[in-house]
């Protein structure tokens, strides 16, 4: 068996323009307070990847344009559907009131280890992510529908958190892809 690496042409899946067209996952990232340009940017690389709905970028994480957003986005700032808010709480808050399941990815006693969360068809969910430092503000975990928790067994005790938002959508990616990439219907 062969094992030839793909070429630039057999990767591209669809332009730009068509990615605008494909169904979404019904999942939309949000960053509370994110610092680190080099995170948000590879967020969007994620979430173009898999197809997210939309990413909002709270408080004082950064937003495209920016030189260190592009620089690990690979130009998924202009394919994913991103906004700001300034109040990551009230945002979750308005988000739970529209129907969206509230699920943060953080270390807390009694988290649900993400392998054993099960995002069901039908569903619409927030994945929030958090501060490289505190992580998320706590009055957004006390509100969450579910903590998901990635198990860990080393020294280090967390992930990045651009790491961890990967690991996470992955993870809600193989659950709620029930359409073909190539269904271009919304």
């Amino acid at each position: 068996m062969e094992h030839r690496k793909k070429n630039i042409i057999e990767l591209s899946n669809c332009s730009a323009e068509e990615y605008k067209g494909i169904k979404k996952m019904p999942v939309k990232v949000l960053a509370d307070n994110v610092r680190s340009m080099y995170n948000i940017g590879a967020v969007f690389r994620t979430s173009d990847a898999f197809l997210v709905d939309e990413i909002v970028l709270g408080g004082i994480s950064g937003c495209p344009p920016h030189p260190e957003i592009s620089k690990t986005a690979l130009g998924a700032e202009d394919t994913v559907g991103w906004r700001h808010v300034d109040d990551t709480v009230a945002e979750v808050c308005r988000l739970k009131a529209e129907g969206w399941r509230i699920c943060t990815l953080e270390q807390t006693h009694n988290s649900t280890r993400l392998g054993d969360f099960l995002p069901l068809s039908g569903e619409r969910y927030v994945l929030v992510v958090g501060n490289e430092v505190e992580g998320v503000d706590q009055r957004i975990v006390d509100i969450s529908d579910v903590v998901l928790e990635i198990p860990q067994y080393g020294v280090k005790h967390s992930l990045n958190v651009s790491s961890s938002a990967s690991i996470a959508l992955w993870h809600f990616n193989s659950h709620l892809m029930e359409f073909n990439a190539s269904d271009k219907s919304e």
